[in-house]
């Protein structure tokens, strides 16, 4: 093993869940109360997202998908759920028991419960769309520090609720719900622990919060009706200096240990899922910045739509299940989050399964 990945963890299991009902973007538009119809599919690139059913006999919601998704990912793993030892909930929704909204007790106190991790540490954390990021994060400073010796970090995200609230009341395409109408529910989980060798490590994984930024999406009871919301300031979240955050980051903290991105050597990036424009629009910043190609992009956009924190890791889990990672693999995530966060995230892959 390199003297550099001395200390480092890894990726160990990766599990999801995803709702079986599929809700087309013709189908979202088709709610539109006020507005007049527009190009949401053109506009975005989603064609259509998965919709959990909260009214079924067993409802799938924010704390049951996570659930499937835990259970999913230790099936996946060496561990034993009674062998994790910390369980790290990272969802923006918190829907439980059909639409009921839960803060108390931890969504991590009651899915460790369920799926018999009895001696895990337990939390929950917050951190808008960069919350598995977040997760992930803590969960690598854990380990290092010989906190825990593995963990699991998932989210379960129960977003759509805000879509239908936009479909309800926004007025046009400029409204500040727009956003609301691009989201779509999943669940993933990944189990975390030391890297034994070079083939599976977590090399970087760096975040920033620009909180001058904070106002520009906001998520809340909707001014109208009371019903879940969220109010974006797109032309603002997506401005050149918002955009530019993530390359200045990258590139100051590479700098800082005698690196460049183009000798970094990425296989593969996976920005936020927030459309197939913002995509393209952000690897074309990145080469500008960093004066090189950008590496192949992975998403999946266009069939699963914007996950929140799922996004990311909901990209890895699929495009491992398709085939198109080989093993060795480089793969750079970079979040794209309201706070406004940024940073990156990467890690070679070469044991994870689906």
């Amino acid at each position: 093993m390199e003297e550099s990945n001395v200390d480092k963890t890894r990726l160990e299991a990766i599990g999801a869940y995803l709702p079986a009902t599929v809700m087309s973007t013709r189908e979202l538009i088709d709610r539109l109360e006020k507005a007049s119809k527009f190009d949401l599919e053109k506009i975005t690139g989603m064609t259509e997202r998965r919709v959990a059913d909260d009214t079924a006999p067993r409802p799938e919601n924010s704390l049951t998908m996570a659930v499937s998704a835990a259970r999913d990912c230790l099936s996946r793993s060496r561990y034993a759920p009674n062998e994790i030892g910390a369980v790290i909930s990272c969802s923006i929704s918190r829907t439980a028991d059909g639409r009921r909204l839960q803060f108390e007790p931890s969504f991590a106190h009651r899915i460790a419960q369920e799926i018999g991790a009895d001696s895990a540490v337990r939390f929950d954390v917050s951190n808008a769309c960069a919350g598995m990021m977040t997760g992930v994060h803590l969960l690598d400073r854990m380990i290092r520090a010989g906190t825990v010796r593995n963990g699991l970090v998932l989210s379960g995200e129960h977003i759509t609720p805000i879509a239908f609230t936009a479909a309800r009341e926004m007025e046009n395409s400029r409204d500040s719900q727009f956003a609301s109408m691009s989201v779509g529910d999943s669940a993933v989980a990944l189990v975390m622990d030391r890297a034994s060798d070079d083939r599976d490590v977590l090399h970087d994984i760096e975040l920033m919060t620009c909180s001058q930024y904070s106002h520009l999406c906001l998520g809340m009871p909707s001014a109208d009706t009371g019903d879940m919301a969220m109010y974006t300031d797109n032309k603002e979240m997506h401005a050149a200096e918002r955009l530019s955050l993530w390359p200045a980051f990258h590139g100051d903290r590479l700098t800082e240990q005698g690196r460049r991105f183009a000798d970094e050597r990425y296989d593969f990036v996976i920005h936020h899922q927030v459309g197939t424009r913002f995509v393209d629009v952000i690897n074309a910043v990145g080469e500008r910045v960093f004066a090189t190609l950008m590496p192949k992009s992975l998403s999946i956009v266009d069939r699963l739509a914007n996950t929140a924190t799922t996004s990311h890791y909901l990209v890895l889990h699929q495009a491992l299940k398709e085939g198109r990672i080989p093993k060795g693999s480089k793969v750079l995530m970079v979040p794209a989050a309201s706070g406004v966060v940024t940073g990156f995230l990467s890690a070679t892959v070469s044991s994870l399964e689906v």
